[in-house]
């Protein structure tokens, strides 16, 4: 889980996939702030059910979620991630 300006992991040593996953996290955090982010990740979420989306869908569904799902093997992606990228998605 990222919560700026930390990743928090169970196993001690995290693939490079998953930390990849968490810091493009990060980096929607930065851009719309921590609040704002989670606000954001929240609603997404339950608009997402309330579609009819059961739990894993809807979580898959989010918009920060595609974008850090689709990148999270490219260990480039945030060097060339443009601002507010997740939009894309």
């Amino acid at each position: 889980m990222a919560l700026f300006p930390f990743i928090l992991v169970q196993k001690s040593n995290p693939s490079k996939i998953l930390v990849n996953h968490e810091r493009i996290h990060l980096r929607q955090q930065i851009e719309l702030g921590i609040v704002f982010f989670y606000l954001w990740y929240l609603i997404n979420y339950g608009i997402n059910r309330l579609k009819g989306m059961p739990h894993n869908k809807a979580y898959h569904q989010i918009i920060f979620e595609r974008e850090a799902y689709q990148e999270d093997e490219n260990l480039q992606y945030l060097t060339k991630r443009k601002w507010l990228a997740f939009l894309r998605y």
